[in-house]
């Protein structure tokens, strides 16, 4: 039923088998939370509360949106949307966009960040800057020994590539070949181009393909020498209604203004007065004569 409101005692977050987003994307753990408790979600209604305890023990890359939440969760979408936004109200949820500053793409991934222990908007803001501790993400109950990043990347293959889905033993087999790319400094996004680019067809042996390319197409290893300190992602909030993205201080709650109801600033409408017009037109032509001279001397 979409209005069912079961306890989060209710709700086993794995009961269900929880689909993942695409590499590099869905549920990201907010760093520095606190160890997990039966009250972590006690000061929100049932229905949130019962959401929230479930996300909470997705593993990291699990697919949280609206849609995937209602294939495994008694709620309609629309009550689904209703509680996600309740929860980045009550400081458990920001959408935004991040930048990887050392991935050398210039390309902006959306995140959807989660975090246990609910955060004001200072801390969200001081979050934004990366000037928050960046704790590694704690294992779900669910990953077990063999869910690990590599283990996870190479199970959603398939979402990028249908001809190289993957079995259960063959991510297992193969997760260790991919663990010593990342420990060689590859990013998820180098990963799937060097995995998924120039595929033959058909593709008879997924798993044995994936094997050749793991091995043959292995990044050098680092030279050795002080590790430069990382940059921080460059981050940006997204208003959980209209996705305006906007500075942290104009999204409290993680809602802009205007869907807040509140009014923006007013324009002046006064028209300017002839003169006025052409004073600031003799201003602007004079600015460029000025401009044009300097850049002959």
């Amino acid at each position: 039923m979409a209005d069912a409101k079961p306890s989060p005692a209710f709700l086993p977050a794995h009961a269900l088998p929880h689909p993942m987003a695409n590499p590099g994307y869905g549920k990201r753990a907010a760093p520095d939370q606190h160890p997990r408790t039966a009250q972590d979600f006690a000061h929100l209604p049932p229905r949130e509360a019962a959401v929230a305890a479930y996300i909470d023990r997705l593993p990291g890359g699990a697919d949280i949106s609206v849609k995937a939440l209602a294939k495994t969760l008694p709620y309609g979408q629309c009550a689904l949307r209703t509680a996600l936004n309740n929860l980045q109200r009550a400081g458990h949820l920001r959408r935004g966009r991040e930048h990887l500053a050392d991935s050398g793409s210039r390309r902006w991934i959306t995140r959807t960040w989660f975090s246990r222990t609910a955060r004001n908007d200072d801390w969200w803001a001081a979050f934004t800057r990366g000037d928050v501790p960046q704790a590694p993400q704690e294992p779900s109950d669910r990953q077990g020994p063999t869910r690990s990043r590599a283990y996870i990347l190479l199970a959603a293959l398939g979402r990028t590539a249908p001809s190289l889905s993957l079995s259960k033993a063959a991510c297992a087999e193969l997760a260790p070949l991919l663990t010593e790319w990342f420990a060689r400094g590859a990013s998820d996004e180098h990963v799937l181009r060097s995995l998924t680019a120039g595929l033959p067809t058909p593709i008879h042996h997924p798993a044995a393909l994936i094997r050749t390319r793991l091995t043959t197409k292995l990044p050098p290893e680092r030279e050795p020498g002080p590790t430069p300190p990382r940059r921080p992602p460059l981050r940006v909030l997204e208003c959980a209604k209209c996705g305006t993205p906007g500075r942290p201080e104009a999204l409290p709650g993680g809602t802009c203004g205007p869907c807040r109801g509140e009014a923006g600033p007013t324009p002046d409408s006064t028209p300017l007065t002839a003169s006025a017009v052409r004073t600031h037109a003799a201003d602007i032509r004079a600015a460029m004569a000025n401009r044009r001279q300097g850049s002959h001397t």
